[in-house]
């Protein structure tokens, strides 16, 4: 009288038999699986063959993700660097923020951008981007730790914009010369695309456009 072998027994044992197979190798070719490539039945070693080709096809998806990220990452780091020069060469303090704002439009592609400032030294207080800020306003880009992005609540800031109702998506850089001071103004980017400045997508990048922003701003503070 046999004994029933169940498939988990069966399953340890070639486990714990790692050499099973070099020593019965015509079983290889008698055992057959479905494949679901193919739909049909094929031997262990076609079996083998499909997982291990599934496989590089992952890896080279990943690797493609990879390199794509990668390019992507050095188009943006181009552009910071082109952004930055470019405040760099501003010829006076006054003409910086026009640059700034200029940079952001053409080097990066913001359909919209504009800012405000409200610790300004006097010479500066009768300038486009000194003009009144209410104290909800600067409460609100004081309480920015990292910027903000998403859709235009209603927010007061967006009046700021030549173009407020054409504001699918914003971003909100609050301006200040180190994490622990308070912030001295506020960078809106704006885009009618409601995906451009996403909830959900990482602001590190952003945090680095405020940053220099901010140091380059500074000649500007009281």
């Amino acid at each position: 009288m046999s004994s029933h072998l169940d498939p988990d027994t069966i399953a340890q044992y070639l486990a714990a038999t790692p050499h099973f197979f070099e020593e019965h190798a015509e079983l290889l070719g008698k055992i057959k699986l479905t494949s679901p490539l193919l739909g049909r039945a094929i031997s262990l070693q076609e079996r083998q063959m499909e997982i291990l080709r599934e496989k590089i096809k992952v890896q080279d998806l990943r690797l493609a993700d990879m390199a794509r990220n990668a390019q992507e990452n050095d188009a943006i780091a181009d552009k910071l660097q082109m952004w930055s020069r470019s405040l760099l060469l501003a010829r006076n303090d006054v003409e910086m923020p026009h640059t700034l704002i200029a940079g952001l439009q053409t080097i990066f592609n913001v359909p919209q951008a504009t800012m405000r400032l409200w610790t300004v030294a006097e010479e500066f207080s009768h300038t486009w981007f000194a003009s009144p800020a209410s104290a909800d306003s600067r409460l609100f880009a004081n309480g920015l730790r990292v910027p903000f992005c998403g859709t235009n609540n209603a927010f007061e800031v967006a009046s700021w914009l030549d173009h407020p109702t054409e504001t699918g998506s914003i971003a909100l850089l609050p301006l200040r010369l180190d994490p622990a001071s308070e912030a001295f103004g506020l960078l809106v980017l704006s885009s009618p695309d409601p995906e451009r400045f996403s909830p959900d997508m990482a602001t590190d990048f952003l945090s680095k456009i405020g940053d220099t922003a901010s140091a380059a701003l500074a000649c500007l503070l009281a």
